[in-house]
């Protein structure tokens, strides 16, 4: 971090969304002010050149090929098994309303099974980051911000 003229503490981190703050818009309109002057020297590469050097490094990639093998066929099974129920409690009601014990029949049956399909895919999806994407993503991601600043980095 570091002290801006206006002596408010402002991030000195490439992952901080300016915009977020009020900086690139009219300072007319919002009344804010502008983004403060970069250190001299220390821009050596400029920052889209370093994001798409990591966008297209192989560690990048291998960290979009996990994700999407996960979240692909999770977020498809997840789909049909919904649209199967909406699709079987509108055309078939006497299967829903089948009892199954009691009070309890197939539609109710089926309906807690989605919050538990819901509950088990979330819980699976925060496994396989933690277990095959984190790690990665936190070293590709100070590698970035070595470069961004400009003293190298793997990436």
């Amino acid at each position: 971090m570091q002290r801006s003229n206006a002596g408010d503490v402002t991030y000195d981190d490439p992952w901080y969304d300016a915009l977020a703050s009020g900086w690139g818009e009219s300072a007319e309109a919002t009344g804010a002010a502008e983004a403060p002057p970069r250190r001299p020297g220390r821009d050596a590469v400029p920052a889209a050149d370093v994001y798409l050097e990591v966008q297209r490094s192989a560690a990048f990639q291998e960290v979009r090929s996990r994700y999407r093998r996960f979240v692909v066929p999770g977020a498809l099974a997840f789909l049909v098994w919904y649209v199967a129920y909406v699709v079987t409690a509108t055309t078939a009601p006497g299967l829903m309303a089948r009892p199954v014990a009691g009070a309890v029949n197939v539609g109710m049956l089926a309906g807690l099974g989605q919050f538990l399909t819901t509950f088990l895919l979330t819980w699976a999806y925060v496994r396989h980051a933690r277990l095959r994407r984190d790690r990665a993503a936190l070293e590709l991601r100070w590698d970035t911000q070595e470069l961004a600043r400009g003293r190298g980095g793997a990436a």
